[in-house]
C-alpha cells in the first residue's frame, strides 16, 4: 500500500516599501533587480560623463548606484556567495569608469576613491541596526498584525 500525499504548496510575493518578499524570504529576484537597476545607472553615468574627476564620480556613485544597492539592506542582506560576489561586481565596474584609477586594482582604487566594499557597507549596516535595537532607539510599543491576502 502507497500513499502519495501532494503538498499545496502556494509561492507567493508581496511588496513592502519597494522590498519584495517571496514566501521563502530569500531575495534572490530582488537582489538580481537591484544589481539590473544599479548597472543601468552605472551606463547612465558612463553614457553622460566622458571624462570623471574621483569627486564627481563618488558623488554620482553614491547618488545614483549606492542608492539602489543599500536601500533596506538589513532586511535583504544577501547570503549566498554569488549574490555577494555580483553585488560588489556593480562597485567594480563602477570604479573604472574614473580614468586616472583605471588602471589600478579593485582595493586600490576603492582606497583612491575613499570607498568601502559594499559587504564591509552592508555588515557596518546591520551591526548599527543591533545597536539601536539593544540600546533602545526603537519604539518597543510598536504591533504587528498579520491578516491573509485576499487574493490567496
Amino acid at each position: 500500500m502507497s500513499t502519495n500525499i501532494i503538498l499545496n504548496l502556494q509561492l507567493w510575493k508581496v511588496s513592502d516599501l519597494g522590498v519584495v518578499f517571496d514566501s521563502e524570504l530569500s531575495f534572490v529576484s530582488y537582489c538580481k533587480e537591484k544589481i539590473y537597476r544599479a548597472y543601468s545607472m552605472v551606463g547612465l553615468v558612463k553614457r553622460n560623463f566622458i571624462y570623471l574627476t574621483e569627486e564627481a564620480f563618488v558623488t554620482l556613485y553614491k547618488c545614483l548606484v549606492r542608492s539602489h544597492l543599500e536601500y533596506a539592506n538589513s532586511v535583504w542582506n544577501p547570503r549566498r556567495q554569488g549574490l555577494i560576489k555580483d553585488l560588489e561586481k556593480v562597485q567594480m565596474r563602477a570604479t573604472k569608469l574614473v580614468l586616472i584609477v583605471k588602471h589600478l586594482t579593485y582595493k586600490e582604487r576603492l582606497v583612491q576613491l575613499k570607498l568601502l566594499t559594499s559587504k564591509y557597507r552592508r555588515l557596518r549596516g546591520d551591526v548599527i541596526e543591533v545597536f539601536k535595537i539593544l540600546t533602545g532607539k526603537y519604539d518597543t510599543n510598536v504591533t504587528f498584525s498579520f491578516e491573509k491576502h485576499p487574493r490567496l
